[in-house]
């Protein structure tokens, strides 16, 4: 693996030198756009919108549009906007991993000590470790400053990328019906939640789409029509809410016997 960032973290008046390393892949088939007429690639240029002329990468800058008129900024300008956090990871603060919503998690890194900071990295795996706590921090990376979570992970520290609070859309644009829910009803839902509940294993959980795509693709250059089975996907009536939840319960009964 290569590291996407090279710097340190800051635990109190600790410092940890560090390296990041990209924690997850995109595992998808690698598809190409085609012409439909000739199957000819579809070729990404960037073009001059002035000359109509392909520009080279060496000849592209970044400009940001102020009172009508472009500023163009160098690597050095990105890098002095904040030296300290693009070379710093600080942690400001610790908190329960249960006080953070799902929905703010974007990317996980793993975290390799480098130099001489194998202990110092073991003193705040450890610690993070029996507290159950989350370190808190932002620091910058690609010219992008993130807010990120550092915990731990099969005895590597991990650092997680989240959302700021700007980047999540107000819910209350939804339209969430106010529908009340019987006593009843929701109790068996709840026992239907317990007996399903089960000791997490991610590795149980296959990408199927992918394979059953590439079966597809297999079938179709022998010139095979694949057979498509129809899902039905009716929404449960209010009145059969009680039925439902009793038959899915019966069913996993009967599973687990």
């Amino acid at each position: 693996m290569r590291s996407v960032w090279n710097g340190s973290i800051g635990f109190g008046l600790v410092s940890i030198p560090v390296k990041l390393y990209s924690a997850s892949e995109e595992r998808g088939l690698d598809l190409d756009m085609l012409d439909v007429h000739d199957e000819a690639h579809i070729k990404y240029k960037r073009v001059n919108e002035k000359t109509g002329k392909e520009v080279k990468w060496k000849d592209i800058v970044k400009g940001y549009k102020l009172d009508d008129k472009y500023v163009i900024l160098e690597d050095e300008d990105f890098d002095n906007a904040n030296i300290k956090k693009s070379k710093t990871i600080d942690i400001e603060s610790f908190v329960e991993d249960t006080e953070v919503a799902d929905v703010l998690f974007k990317k996980p890194y793993f975290i390799e000590p480098q130099k001489e900071s194998g202990k110092s990295y073991n003193l705040l795996r450890n610690a993070l470790k029996k507290t159950g706590k989350l370190g808190v921090a932002t620091f910058v990376m690609r010219q992008k400053e993130n807010l990120c979570l550092i915990g731990v992970y099969k005895d590597v520290l991990v650092l997680h990328v989240i959302r700021f609070s700007h980047e999540i859309r107000d819910a209350e644009e939804l339209n969430i019906p106010k529908t009340k829910v019987l006593k009843k009803e929701a109790e068996m839902a709840e026992s239907l939640i317990e007996q399903y509940t089960e000791k997490f294993d991610f590795k149980k959980y296959k990408d199927v789409y992918n394979t059953q795509l590439l079966k597809i693709i297999k079938q179709k250059s022998k010139g095979k029509k694949s057979k498509i089975d129809k899902v039905e996907d009716t929404p449960t009536a209010a009145k059969d809410l009680m039925a439902q939840l009793k038959a899915s319960l019966e069913r996993k009964n009967s599973k687990a016997s």
